[in-house]
């Protein structure tokens, strides 16, 4: 009985010592689970590529459409867009002008940039054009609509790869349709490219919406052909300026001639 016991021991004890090396052995084995991709950047890159070829093909998109304008506490309106075969465009904006007592309208043609009063009941005096500087100009501040801009202007931006802007997928706002990236900027300056919101496109480059903190653009119907070149609403005059998008101050009854007489 003794001799089996040591013989049992002779044989179990490689075995006792083997086994964990076996284990280690196997374990080493297996490699290491690798990190988990991250696809942020990669989708970025491509919402940023996605919108950038947008933007461009709505630079070459040539037509004519109306927009649904809204604003936080106001009507909403119907903005006439046309841009024309030559590279010229105009945006009639009803309300554009002195608080919304006036109605404008923006062109930009071979000749410059342009701002044109409209008869309204604010103002019904027959239309008329002033020139605010080459076609190519930034707007004064004081007379900028603004609602122009995401159908002009800022596509030169959303396909500029060096304009400091983070791009990302975004589902469709109410009432907009297409496809929609969100649009932020990664610039500090108080003076950004363009306004931060969301900004939709059709597949052949037609805007179909745009919303950000100013107010949201909806494409209210099917585009049409675009003319060769745009007119302006009206001639053009030297005797005026440009109006003011603020509502003019309210007369003050001592300027009257008659104040004070009897």
């Amino acid at each position: 009985m003794p001799v089996l016991i040591r013989s049992a021991g002779r044989v179990l004890g490689p075995l006792v010592f083997a086994l964990p090396a076996l284990l280690v052995a196997c374990t080493g084995e297996q490699p290491p689970a690798p990190p988990p991709a991250d696809p942020g950047p990669v989708a970025v890159d491509a919402a940023r590529d996605e919108l950038a070829a947008l933007a461009a093909a709505a630079q070459d998109r040539h037509l004519v459409a109306q927009y649904v304008y809204s604003q936080a506490g106001r009507p909403d309106r119907t903005i006439a867009f046309t841009s024309a075969n030559d590279g010229s465009w105009r945006v009639d904006v009803p309300g554009g002008a002195w608080g919304g007592a006036a109605d404008i309208s923006m062109a930009a043609t071979t000749d410059g940039l342009f701002q044109c009063a409209l008869p309204s009941a604010g103002r019904p005096e027959s239309a008329s054009c002033v020139r605010l500087g080459e076609r190519d100009d930034a707007i004064p501040r004081r007379s900028d609509p603004w609602v122009q801009h995401p159908l002009t202007d800022w596509l030169d931006v959303l396909t500029d790869r060096r304009a400091p802007l983070a791009v990302a997928p975004a589902s469709p706002p109410k009432g907009l349709s297409g496809a929609c990236y969100s649009v932020d900027s990664t610039s500090a300056s108080l003076n950004a490219p363009l306004e931060v919101g969301i900004y939709c496109y059709d597949r052949d480059g037609t805007p179909t919406g745009v919303r950000t903190g100013a107010g949201t653009l909806r494409l209210a119907a099917p585009p049409g052909p675009a003319p060769a070149t745009v007119q302006l609403a009206g001639p053009v005059v030297v005797d005026r300026d440009p109006l003011d998008t603020a509502a003019p101050p309210t007369p003050d009854p001592s300027d009257s001639p008659s104040a004070g007489t009897s």
